[in-house]
């Protein structure tokens, strides 16, 4: 969860710091105090793109700090953070948590940190994405989005499709991959044909010559050592006649061994100890010099006695050098380069048998493609209907009582220029990466209304609380989580006011929760209350984030309470309000217990 939030140069905000605990949070605060930077700042730290016009009007740069714990992340949460974090180099702090920290300056340049690592904001967000989530109005139109609608849909049914998923994504790529090569050969037949024969020629010419592993190597090591043929074996003869004496036609002179074996034999007709024994040590002697002499006569009698070897050493280095001239930089590099020109080979083979087999192989692939797209289907048509009941259960409770959620699964028919559609009973679908389905969420806001589309049926207060019982019934599977909600509420009072903000209470029960709200029956339900507010010193307005005690936490409610903090009356009205809330909350969770 999110413990603690540092902001300078946002904005209205000069310099301010929040913590945050467990439950739920609201940020309240007069029309233009800065509730929306703190909202920004979360975002930024989530990795979203960077805007200069949000620095501070004379400020070099906006830095927002965050620190954050995941020991209380669902499972999944926790081992995503811990890969970025790992892939990152980041440090934890000493007590578990870590510091994230996104700065901006005024020229639109942007850095980030995590546990003190300069990293890409793209890897604030892979960070950020398992426990945190960030609703802004924005996000309350993306859920119009077809998309969104989509993977809502899947992110409720959990397991049940996400493995039926993975199965068509993993049969649709082998699909796609037959297709395309099939595409092409058919395409350019005449082109790969002749590239055939260009590879054909030259792998002909390289297996004609069949070099071996690092011959060129050896070969000019070789060469070198004939170009020096008579001086090597003037010095080996020459050390092998020292050793071993000029018997067998080398010289008449003794040799070492010969002088060797002599001290042993005066040696050993001694009876004086000292002097026997050092025969042990002549005896090592003497097997080092028989070693040494076996080694240079093998050495001499592999020496070319043949003249012409070292020509037919060069004609072969020619021969070599004719393959590295044209294929790489060695021998080796030849060889990799043939052995990628056999495998570009195989895949260039366009016979009407090598077509026939890639069609059946494409066809093959189609099937698994469709079987699997229809168990999807299946999947996501039963747990829509879930869905819907559950979304539709919660919009009761939102004062919406007689609405309805459809959430609709039905083809995605393929476009006129759709490059791989699938055909599925009888239709043309388009194969995407998430399946051949299109999920369209459908709201009826009242008994008796037809069913429409939430861009089309939803105003902006029904969106706002579709949204939230969305997120209060998506998130029954997962705890741990901040989930942060700027002005959710928007264009929402009297009882539906109050219904919002039990159900973030109740989700509060789960998931760390941060609302920036305008109303008192929302905030009455926090468990910290926080108030962000401005100051105009006649020069520029600077704003703070604070928590308030229970005193102060009455007058701003009573302040919200159409701005009655300076009367009796309305201080009343929001200890009312705060006992209501306190008590409905009690209740809550005596039934959950």
């Amino acid at each position: 969860m999110l413990t603690e939030i540092r902001i300078d140069g946002l904005g209205v905000i000069s310099s301010a710091a929040a913590q945050f605990d467990a439950g739920l949070t609201c940020l309240t605060g007069e029309t233009g105090a800065g509730k929306t930077m703190v909202v920004t700042s979360l975002h930024l730290l989530s990795g979203a793109r960077a805007d200069a016009g949000r620095v501070r009007q004379g400020a070099a740069r906006a830095v927002v700090e965050g620190i954050f714990t995941v020991d209380g992340a669902h499972d999944a949460a926790r081992d995503e953070t811990a890969k970025v974090l790992e892939s990152a180099g980041a440090q934890l702090d000493e007590d578990g948590s870590v510091i994230a920290v996104r700065t901006v300056g005024s020229d639109g340049r942007s850095r980030a940190h995590l546990g003190g690592r300069s990293v890409p904001a793209a890897v604030l967000g892979e960070f950020a994405a398992p426990i945190l989530t960030v609703h802004g109005q924005n996000d309350q139109l993306r859920l119009q989005r077809p998309d969104q609608q989509l993977r809502a849909l899947d992110q409720f049914a959990g397991d049940a499709i996400a493995g039926v998923l993975r199965r068509y994504r993993l049969a649709r790529e082998g699909w796609l991959r037959a297709r395309n090569e099939l595409l092409e050969r058919t395409a350019h037949s005449r082109e790969l044909a002749l590239e055939a024969d260009r590879l054909r020629h030259a792998l002909d010419e390289i297996d004609a010559i069949a070099p071996e592993p690092g011959e060129d190597e050896r070969i000019v090591a070789e060469v070198r050592r004939l170009s020096d043929l008579d001086s090597l074996r003037e010095a080996a003869t020459g050390a092998h006649d020292a050793l071993a004496g000029g018997a067998d036609g080398y010289g008449s002179a003794a040799g070492a061994l010969d002088a060797l074996g002599t001290a042993r034999a005066r040696l050993e007709a001694t009876d004086d100890p000292a002097l026997s024994g050092l025969v042990p040590r002549l005896n090592d002697a003497i097997a080092v010099v028989v070693d040494l002499t076996t080694e240079l006569s093998g050495y001499l009698s592999e020496l070319p006695a043949d003249p012409g070897a070292l020509d037919t050493l060069l004609n072969r280095q020619a021969e070599l050098k004719t393959l590295t001239r044209k294929y790489a930089a060695d021998i080796d590099g030849v060889r990799a380069w043939a052995q990628e020109a056999r495998d570009r080979m195989a895949s260039l083979d366009v016979s009407d048998e090598a077509l026939a087999a890639l069609a059946a192989e494409v066809e093959t692939a189609a099937v698994q493609v469709r079987e699997t797209a229809k168990k999807l289907t299946a999947a996501r048509t039963k747990a829509a209907k879930k869905l819907a009941a559950a979304v539709s259960s919660e919009l009761s409770g939102l004062a919406m009582g007689r609405a309805k959620l459809e959430v609709v699964v039905r083809p995605l028919v393929a476009g006129e220029r759709d490059s791989a559609p699938i055909t599925i009973d009888g239709a043309d679908l388009h194969a995407g990466s998430s399946g051949t389905d299109d999920v369209e969420f459908r709201l009826a806001a009242h008994s008796g209304a037809q069913a429409l589309p939430l861009s089309r049926s939803a105003s902006g207060g029904e969106l706002s609380r579709v949204m939230l019982a969305l997120e209060v019934v998506l998130a029954s599977s997962e705890h741990g989580t901040t989930m942060v909600f700027d002005e959710v509420d928007a264009g929402v009072g009297g009882r539906a006011a109050v219904e919002i903000g039990r159900r973030l209470a109740r989700l509060a029960r789960t998931h760390q929760v941060i609302v920036v709200t305008h109303l008192p029956q929302v905030a009455a339900f926090a468990d910290t209350h926080l108030v962000v507010s401005k100051v105009d010193d006649g020069k520029g307005v600077d704003s703070g984030v604070r928590a308030l005690t229970s005193a102060e936490r009455v007058r701003e409610l009573a302040r919200m309470l159409a701005g009655l903090d300076d009367t009796e009356t309305g201080r009343a009205h929001a200890e009312e309000l705060l006992a209501t809330a306190r008590a409905e909350k009690d209740e809550g969770e005596d039934r959950s217990a």
